[in-house]
C-alpha cells in the first residue's frame, strides 16, 4: 500500500467474472482441469472491500448464501451492496516463515505445512514465500510469483531455508503487504507462522498494525513455539489475524499445523467478497459489522474486519 493512499481500504471496484459456485467443502480435484485467471473490468466508484467468511457451530463453511442475505452496516448505518461474490477464485497469498535461530528445529515441519496449503488452495493461486531473521528475502529468487499447483519449486524455496539470526517479523508484514500489490489476484492474503516476536526491525509494531488495519488483504497467523519461548507473542498473533478478517492458529503438533494451514486454505476458498460505496469521506476510522437476515435457526458466525479508515484522512506529520 503506498504511503500516498493512506485509505487502502478503499478500491477501484472491479467486477469479476468467474466459473460456477464451488461446493461448501472446496478441495483441490486430484487432477485439476488447466483454466485462465479470472478476468476482471473496472467501475467508476471506489468501494470498501471486505472479505466475509461464513460458518456454522459446527465450524463448518457455508458459502451457498445469496447476495440478498447479508446486511452491511457502516457505522451503524445500512448500506447497500454494489460488489458480491462467492465464487472460488485465485487468490494472491503470501507465506512468510520465520527462518531465527529460535525456529531451528521446526523448518521441516513448516515446509510440509507449506505444501498442505499449497496442495489445498485453488491451483491457480499466486503464491509468494518471504524469509525472515536478521533480514527479509524472496525465498524464491528466480521469479516473483509461483501457481499454487508448483509444488516443487515452493518445496525447494522452503527447503533451503537456513534457520539463524535473529527475528525481523514485523519487516516481513510490511515487505508481505507491499508484495501483495503486485498480485494479480483480487483476493490477497498474508500467511505468517512465526512465535509472534520481533528483536530485529526497523519497523514498530505500531506501523505493523495501522498497516495491517489499512490493508484489504485477510492475514492468518499460526503460533509456533515452545511454552518456555521468552520471545512468543501470541497477543500480536491475535491482533493481526482479528483487525483483517483473518484468524490465528496455535497448533500443537506437526499435525495440527498441517491441518491449521489447509484450514486457511479452505477459508480463502470458501469466503465472499462483499464490496460498498463508503457514505462519507470523513478520514476517520468506520466501524463495520455484516449480518445474514433473516436470522437462521442454525447459529452462524460471521466473520469480516471489523473496519477501515475512510479517504480523505489528514495526513501523518
Amino acid at each position: 500500500m503506498g504511503r500516498t493512499g493512506r485509505a487502502a481500504s478503499t478500491i477501484v471496484a472491479l467486477v469479476l467474472l468467474f466459473d460456477p459456485a464451488h461446493p461448501a467443502y472446496p478441495a483441490p480435484p486430484a487432477h485439476p482441469a488447466p483454466q485462465d485467471p479470472p478476468s476482471f473490468r473496472s467501475a467508476s466508484s471506489e468501494l470498501v472491500v471486505l472479505p466475509v467468511v461464513v460458518t456454522d457451530k459446527q465450524n463448518r463453511y457455508i458459502s451457498d448464501l445469496a447476495r440478498e442475505r447479508f446486511v452491511v452496516f457502516d457505522n451503524g448505518r445500512k448500506v447497500p451492496i454494489e460488489l458480491f461474490t462467492n465464487e472460488d477464485a485465485p487468490a494472491t497469498i503470501g507465506l512468510l516463515v520465520d527462518a531465527s535461530s529460535s525456529m531451528r528445529k521446526k523448518l521441516g515441519e513448516v515446509l510440509a505445512a507449506a505444501l498442505a496449503l499449497a496442495k489445498t488452495s485453488n491451483p491457480q493461486d499466486e503464491l509468494f514465500a518471504l524469509r525472515f531473521n536478521d533480514d527479509v528475502r524472496d525465498a524464491v529468487a528466480d521469479r516473483r510469483f509461483l501457481l499454487a499447483d508448483d509444488l516443487m519449486a515452493l518445496e525447494q524455496a522452503i527447503g533451503s531455508m537456513r534457520a539463524e539470526g535473529r527475528t525481523s517479523l514485523y519487516d516481513a508484514l510490511i515487505a508481505g503487504m507491499d508484495h501483495l500489490r503486485n498480485g494479480s489476484r483480487a483476493r490477497k492474503a498474508l500467511v505468517l507462522i512465526s512465535d509472534g516476536g520481533d528483536n530485529a526491525s526497523r519497523s514498530t509494531l505500531d506501523q505493523v498494525l495501522a498497516r495491517a488495519r489499512d490493508s484489504n488483504a485477510a492475514i492468518y497467523t499460526v503460533g509456533i513455539f515452545d511454552i518456555n519461548d521468552v520471545e512468543k507473542n501470541p497477543g500480536v498473533l491475535k491482533s493481526l489475524a482479528r483487525m483483517t478478517g483473518g484468524e490465528r492458529f496455535l497448533p500443537q503438533s506437526p499435525g495440527e499445523l498441517v491441518q491449521a494451514c489447509q484450514r486457511i486454505a479452505r477459508d480463502i476458498r470458501s469466503g465472499y467478497t462483499l464490496g460498498y460505496v463508503p457514505p462519507d469521506r470523513d478520514g476517520v476510522f468506520h466501524r463495520v459489522r455484516v449480518e445474514i437476515a433473516p436470522p437462521e435457526v442454525r447459529r452462524l458466525n460471521v466473520r469480516t474486519r471489523p473496519g477501515y479508515f475512510a479517504a480523505g484522512r489528514p495526513s501523518q506529520p
